[in-house]
């Protein structure tokens, strides 16, 4: 029966993180996968990650399954650091995922065979894979403009006319931060626009938070979804892959808002069915590290400051990569990236440029245009703006 199969194409992120480690250059550089690196260009262990660690190791007890929904510790903590008691504890309920992507699958499934809901809507353009995870647990999936092509920002009016005619019951995505791939963000009285037209629309609020911290801060970054989360009901779609540099462990949340206690009670009761169906239980190893730091002060501090590092090398980073530009003396402004946040900026470079770059250059980019501003270093920048110079 297999004989017959077709190749199937190669992931647009990943598969280009294959091609990049199958590259001899050895000036070779990756701005694809979305992984922070330091100035050394390396995904560093969190010190605070480290130490908590070796209290895991020197204190646990067993490795017994974990409950459907996960660390109870774990969803309390989470659940905290997203809404900060924006809703009543009864009316918010969490559950530990492999992942952000292991969360975004379950609230797939929750819309589809729970709620009865059948379309997604996702901002054009959007992280790669959304597409896929929707599409996977059989929604629909349909998309809302949401760049400013001319000016390299929020097209906010064009955004809000397209939410205003989706049909009431849909589900919508949106970014809680750092937007990937764009790093374009509401101001807060555009979350304000946005949030109440949701609720004008009766729509059903999907909230993928995956780089808090990375933005403005942990509190400035989640001020969107608590202004979604805090009018009804919602789905937050969370990780700890980025602003923990816990890619490998897979950690992420899924956090149900409901209308009251008993509907969040049922909600959950029917997430967790999800998930028994699908992965059955979580890891235990990343939400134990993630718990260890949140409930301790001291680690807490230092995880808080370890954030602030990695945010303040990539705004660095923005700035050093524009004016290397400015330097090579191209005939385009790249001043817009300034204004983008989080690890990702769409660079406008076209597919053809793209395909340059990597054949001529060995510089990986996603075709989109996409790029990871957190594997720009002060060691390569220059290297980078003379070859895309070269491709413009």
């Amino acid at each position: 029966m297999l004989e017959s199969l077709q190749l199937a194409p190669p992931d647009p992120i990943l598969g280009l993180a294959e091609a990049y480690r199958a590259d001899p250059n050895p000036n070779k550089i990756s701005l694809s996968v979305g992984v922070y690196k330091d100035a050394d260009g390396k995904t560093p262990i969190l010190d605070c990650v480290k130490e908590a660690e070796r209290r895991l190791l020197a204190d646990e007890p067993n490795k017994a399954y974990l409950a459907i929904d996960g660390l109870s510790e774990y969803a309390t903590l989470t659940r905290d650091l997203l809404l900060a008691k924006c809703v009543e504890e009864s009316c918010a309920a969490t559950v530990q995922t492999p992942g952000g992507t292991g969360a975004l699958r379950v609230a797939a499934d929750f819309l589809q065979r729970c709620v009865g809901t059948s379309r997604i809507w996702v901002s054009a353009p959007t992280w790669a894979n959304h597409g896929s995870v929707f599409g996977a647990a059989g929604l629909a999936v349909d998309s809302y403009p949401y760049m400013d092509d001319s000016s390299k920002g929020l097209n906010l009016d064009a955004m809000v006319a397209s939410l205003s005619s989706i049909p009431a019951g849909d589900a919508v995505l949106l970014h809680a931060c750092c937007h990937n791939p764009t790093g374009i963000d509401p101001a807060a009285d555009q979350w304000g626009r946005i949030a109440n037209v949701i609720r004008e629309r009766d729509l059903m609020p999907v909230i993928d938070c995956a780089y808090q911290g990375f933005g403005d801060g942990l509190e400035e970054d989640a001020a969107g979804l608590r202004r979604i989360a805090g009018d009804g009901e919602a789905i937050v779609c969370s990780s700890f892959s980025k602003n923990f540099g816990l890619y490998a462990e897979r950690i992420g949340a899924l956090t149900v808002v409901g209308g009251g206690p008993d509907a969040t009670a049922a909600a959950l009761s029917q997430v967790k069915a999800c998930v028994r169906a699908n992965y059955s239980n979580p890891p235990k190893h990343g939400g134990a590290i993630v718990s260890i730091v949140l409930a301790d002060r001291d680690l807490r501090s230092r995880w808080e400051r370890e954030v602030a590092d990695m945010r303040t090398r990539i705004r660095d980073m923005r700035s050093l990569f524009v004016e290397a530009m400015k330097a090579q003396g191209v005939d385009r402004d790249f001043a817009f990236i300034l204004n983008q946040k989080g690890m990702f900026s769409f660079s406008g470079l076209t597919r053809l440029q793209v395909d340059q770059l990597r054949n001529d250059h060995s510089i990986y980019i996603v075709g989109s245009g996409r790029i990871n501003v957190a594997g720009i270093t002060p060691a390569n920048v220059d290297q980078l703006a003379a070859a895309i110079a070269a491709v413009l």
